[in-house]
């Protein structure tokens, strides 16, 4: 009896640790992208195109879509909406979602630091 009741309360802790790595950490992820992304991207009040485009509000965005960044046909023609899913995927590695885009960047292979970086991007201003 005693080890059912060890067992589940170790099943409960399992999931709300993986729900917490889920939802991320948008402080994590901000040390992130100012680590890997912020030589090249803006975000922000006062975000502008820099050597990538800004990337405020860029859940739900067509790629491609800013008017300040001259981006690759290959992104102007990808059509793509991005999607927490999509922009996992793309950051994983850029190259595989937009053949041809311009951005030299060569991924992030550390799914929990991409987590950590779509909480950041998604987290109210």
């Amino acid at each position: 009896m005693y080890f059912r009741i060890l067992v589940l309360i170790a099943g409960l802790a399992l999931q709300a640790q993986a729900q917490v790595h889920a939802a991320g950490d948008p402080q994590a992820g901000k040390a992130i992208f100012d680590r890997r992304c912020a030589s090249c991207h803006k975000i922000g009040p006062s975000a502008r195109a820099a050597f990538g485009p800004h990337l405020n509000a860029i859940v739900g965005r067509t790629a491609g879509s800013t008017t300040d960044f001259r981006y690759s046909d290959a992104m102007k023609a990808s059509n793509l909406v991005w999607t927490p899913d999509r922009l996992r995927a793309f950051i994983h590695s850029p190259d595989k979602v937009v053949p041809g885009n311009k951005m030299r960047f060569w991924g992030i292979g550390d799914d929990r630091e991409i987590t950590d970086l779509l909480a950041f991007l998604q987290a109210p201003g």
